[in-house]
C-alpha cells in the first residue's frame, strides 16, 4: 500500500505594490518630472516618510490613557508605536523630565504609502463637515503637517474599545525642494488640499 505525502505548503507570493506606490511610480513621478523639466528620478519629489504621533497629557495621572493611546496607534498604523517622554519637569501640571506623555509612530516604504491610501481615502472623508485640508500647512522645506481631533475616523478602530477621543498629529515629509514643489506632488497623490485658505491644516 503507498504511503500518503503529505503536499508540500503553498509559498506565500509577493506582496501586492500599495496602490499609491503604483500610482506615484506610474502617474505621478512623470507627470512631475515633465511639469518640473527634471530628467534625473531622484530630483523628482517624493514621499519620504509619515510621522504620527498622539500627545497624551492625561497620562501624567492616568496611564491607562496612554495603553490606550499605544493601541489604538498600533492600529492605525499597523507598526509598533514607541512612547514620547516628557523633555522638561512642570511642577504645576505634575509633571517630571523623562514621564511617558505621548507615542509615536514613523512609517516608511509599504507601510507609509498604505496609511496615507487609508488617510486620504477612508479616514479623511469620515471627518465631519470636511471641506479639504489647508494648503498652507507647510513647513518651508517641503513637508506638510495635519491634525485629526480623534482617532473613532479610521474604520479599524474599535469605537466599543477605544471610548475616549484622542487626537493626533501627522506629518508627511517629502524630499520636496520648495512648499509649491510639495504642494502640487501632495495634490497628485490624491491628498485633498483647498486651493487657498489659512486654517493651519486642522482636519478635525
Amino acid at each position: 500500500m503507498a504511503k500518503k505525502t503529505k503536499a508540500a505548503p503553498a509559498t506565500p507570493g509577493p506582496a501586492a505594490t500599495p496602490r499609491l506606490l503604483d500610482h506615484y511610480t506610474g502617474t505621478v513621478r512623470p507627470a512631475l518630472a515633465r511639469a518640473l523639466g527634471r530628467t534625473n528620478p531622484h530630483a523628482i519629489p517624493r514621499l519620504e516618510k509619515i510621522v504620527v504621533n498622539m500627545g497624551v497629557g492625561v497620562a501624567v495621572t492616568e496611564k491607562k490613557f496612554l495603553e490606550e493611546a499605544l493601541g489604538a496607534l498600533a492600529q492605525v498604523t499597523g507598526q509598533k508605536p514607541v512612547a514620547t517622554l516628557s523633555k522638561a519637569a512642570v511642577s504645576g501640571f505634575k509633571l517630571r523630565e523623562n514621564l511617558p506623555i505621548g507615542c509615536k509612530v514613523t512609517l516608511r516604504g509599504r507601510r507609509m504609502y498604505e496609511f496615507l491610501d487609508r488617510l486620504v481615502s477612508l479616514a479623511l472623508p469620515r471627518v465631519r463637515d470636511f471641506r479639504g485640508l489647508s494648503s498652507t500647512a507647510f513647513d518651508g522645506h517641503g513637508n506638510y503637517s495635519l491634525g485629526l481631533s480623534e482617532q473613532m475616523v479610521f474604520p479599524e478602530i474599535n469605537p466599543d474599545r477605544y471610548t475616549r477621543p484622542q487626537g493626533m498629529n501627522i506629518t508627511l515629509v517629502t524630499s520636496a525642494r520648495t512648499d509649491d514643489e510639495a504642494r502640487e506632488f501632495l495634490k497628485a497623490m490624491g491628498v485633498p488640499l483647498k486651493k487657498d485658505d489659512g486654517d493651519g491644516g486642522a482636519a478635525a
